[in-house]
C-alpha cells in the first residue's frame, strides 16, 4: 500500500467518505503533515513521525495513533456522556487502536483530541512511558 491518497482511492465510495473525512480533520488541525507508511499501513507523518493512520478492516474502520496510550488519553478526557458512548455506542478502543462502525464514525472533536495526544507524544517522548 502506498499513500494515504492511494488508499484512499482503493476503498469504495462510502468507506472512502467516512475514512477521508477523518483525514481532513486531522489535515486541518495540523499544517503540513506529510504522507507516509508506517507499520504497513499509509499514515499521516508529524516532523518525520507516525501521527495517525485509518484503515477500512472488514468489520469496522480503525483509527491507529501509533500509541498504546493515546485511546485511554482521550477517553479518559470526554465528558462522562461523551465517554461512554466511546466505549459503547459502536466505537470501542483497545491499546494503539479506536474502532468505530462507518455509520456511526467519530465527532471531529474527538479526532482533533487524538491528533493533539499523539502530538504531545511525538513533541515529548516521556509521555510515552507515563
Amino acid at each position: 500500500m502506498g499513500t494515504v491518497d492511494e488508499y484512499l482511492e482503493s476503498l469504495d465510495p462510502d468507506d472512502r467518505a467516512v475514512v477521508s473525512h477523518v483525514f481532513d480533520i486531522v489535515r486541518a488541525a495540523v499544517p503540513d503533515l506529510e504522507q507516509g507508511k508506517s507499520y504497513g499501513m499509509p499514515a499521516l507523518l508529524y516532523r518525520g513521525k507516525a501521527l495517525i493512520a485509518v484503515m477500512r478492516t472488514k468489520k469496522h474502520i480503525g483509527v491507529y495513533p501509533f500509541s498504546g496510550r493515546v485511546p485511554d488519553v482521550v477517553a479518559a478526557g470526554l465528558p462522562e456522556a461523551q465517554r461512554a458512548g466511546f466505549e459503547h455506542d459502536g466505537v470501542d478502543f483497545d491499546k494503539g487502536t479506536i474502532r468505530f462502525q462507518p455509520e456511526a464514525p467519530l465527532p471531529d472533536d474527538t479526532i482533533r483530541a487524538i491528533v493533539t495526544a499523539r502530538i504531545a507524544e511525538i513533541e515529548d517522548p516521556s509521555l510515552r512511558k507515563a
